[in-house]
């Protein structure tokens, strides 16, 4: 065999080896690099992140060693946040940055309170960037707070355990946000399982029901001389801190005033109490269980 035959047999062998290595790594499953987005509205109130702050503690306890990204809803939160330097993405960029970081497997944790309008828009958000070329393998959104009747009635207890050193007369008022769409009802079915626990025990809302008169009229149907009010979301930001508990008329502390009702602000968001935050968790352990992780 002359020693140009024996040279075009040896690259003809080299091709065919380089050939089957690039079909081999097509057919090979892609290395899983999985992390978390939690996503939250947001807030405006510097003092109120620190409840962000507490709940990432927590999920890293929880998932040691995973990579743990933040995301906004709120335009104007991102807006506010950018303008003091600090990092802020939408839920669509900060899946985009973990694909092109070459993460394949995120789970969305939702830190809404209901499945409302924003975590609509998040589960469409994480349906359009799954499965794209070269991005995102999967993408696994978890449940906001209140999604099933079990997760009702766990929220009562907690929240019944949570603040059971009520006082004399003393209403305790769970303040939420609200909506117009359909996941407004679990801030009702929050309330009943609450009042069977004790007629002291209300949910009021801002853009919602029970609306701030019902629950006003309420409490002055009970007789009682002040009330606890505790925000029914992950931060006591914007809204716990005007709508609830601010100077302005229309606030729920100053409609109990005029009511001779002493209003007791609890200015702390959902997302710092532990045994609540628990919950967030166990929806974030049940989607990343359906990613089929380790």
């Amino acid at each position: 065999m002359t020693f140009l035959v024996r040279g075009l047999l040896c690259c003809y062998g080299l091709l065919v080896v380089g050939v089957a290595a690039v079909w081999a790594s097509h057919g090979a499953p892609p290395t899983v690099r999985p992390a978390i987005l939690l996503v939250a509205f947001g807030t405006t109130i510097p003092e109120a992140r620190g409840d962000l702050q507490a709940f990432e503690a927590q999920a890293r306890q929880r998932f040691p060693g995973v990579e743990i990204r933040w995301a906004y809803t709120a335009r104007m939160v991102r807006e506010k946040m950018r303008s003091h330097g600090l990092e802020a993405d939408s839920p669509t960029l900060a899946l985009a940055r973990l694909a092109d970081d070459g993460f394949t497997h995120v789970v969305v944790q939702s830190l809404h309170v209901i499945p409302g309008e924003e975590f609509h828009g998040l589960m469409k958000i994480a349906a359009s960037l799954e499965g794209l070329p070269k991005g995102l393998v999967r993408v696994q959104v978890g449940a906001p707070l209140l999604a099933t009747t079990a997760d009702v009635r766990r929220m009562a207890q907690t929240l019944a355990a949570q603040f059971c050193d009520r006082g004399h007369r003393e209403a305790l008022v769970f303040f939420g946000h609200g909506s117009s769409h359909g996941g407004d009802i679990f801030y009702a079915a929050l309330q009943h399982a609450l009042q069977e626990k004790s007629p002291w025990l209300l949910v009021t809302t801002v853009e919602g029901t029970p609306s701030l008169e019902e629950t006003v009229a309420a409490i002055t149907n009970l007789g009682a001389s002040r009330a606890r009010l505790i925000p029914l979301m992950a931060v006591a930001g914007d809204h716990a801190r005007n709508d609830m508990a601010g100077e302005d008329p229309e606030s729920l502390a100053s409609q109990l005033q005029r009511h001779r009702i002493r209003p007791v602000p609890i200015l702390a968001g959902l997302a710092g109490i532990p045994a609540i935050a628990d919950i967030w968790l166990d929806h974030l352990a049940e989607a990343w269980a359906e990613l089929g992780l380790p």
